[in-house]
């Protein structure tokens, strides 16, 4: 009987996909005001835009279409592709906050990852699953979590201390394989 594999679950936003790049030409296109791409450390998106339009960032996210064209985070595709020889591979995204976002999330992934099948993907709210190692931006993802946690860098969580961190996808490949 063979032993199965580790498995892996990644998220999605700020980790293979990256909706801040959208927000900021989205912001720009709207506002006019240049948006630095350097956000601060510690700091969400929200923290860089005028009081009176902070509410037009949650607008964003939640039109239909948002999340069908993100970029793709740098080198997460061929190190995704690796690593699922090694490991089983689950995509885990918080969706249901954003119920407009399934389709395109789904149909982004089947665009980008077509290498990771349906049953591999996994739309939640909370993220409990079970899995061995969880690559996430967000340490919320973490708590009741007893495997491997990788914090994956984005601005928000810089400042954070405490945990194993890698900021790109080649660290992951260093990481795990």
């Amino acid at each position: 009987m063979s032993e199965r594999k580790l498995r892996i679950a990644v998220d999605m936003d700020e980790v293979i996909a990256d909706p801040i790049s959208k927000f900021i030409s989205l912001y720009n296109r709207d506002y006019g005001i240049p948006l630095d791409l350097q956000i601060e450390p510690g700091n969400e998106m929200y923290h860089h835009v005028p009081e009176n339009i902070k509410l037009r960032l949650w607008d964003y996210i939640n039109e239909k279409g948002f999340f069908r064209d993100l970029a793709v985070m740098p080198n997460s595709i061929e190190v995704l592709q690796k690593l699922q020889e090694k490991y089983e591979i689950f995509i885990v995204s918080a969706a249901m906050e954003f119920p407009n976002s399934l389709q395109d999330k789904y149909e982004w992934l089947a665009d980008h990852f077509p290498f990771i099948g349906w049953q591999n993907i996994i739309f939640c709210g909370h993220k409990i699953v079970n899995v061995d190692i969880l690559i996430d931006d967000r340490i919320k993802n973490f708590v009741d979590f007893n495997g491997r946690k990788l914090l994956f860098s984005s601005p928000h969580n810089l400042l954070l201390r405490g945990y194993e961190r890698v900021n790109n996808w080649k660290e992951v490949e260093q990481k795990l394989l």
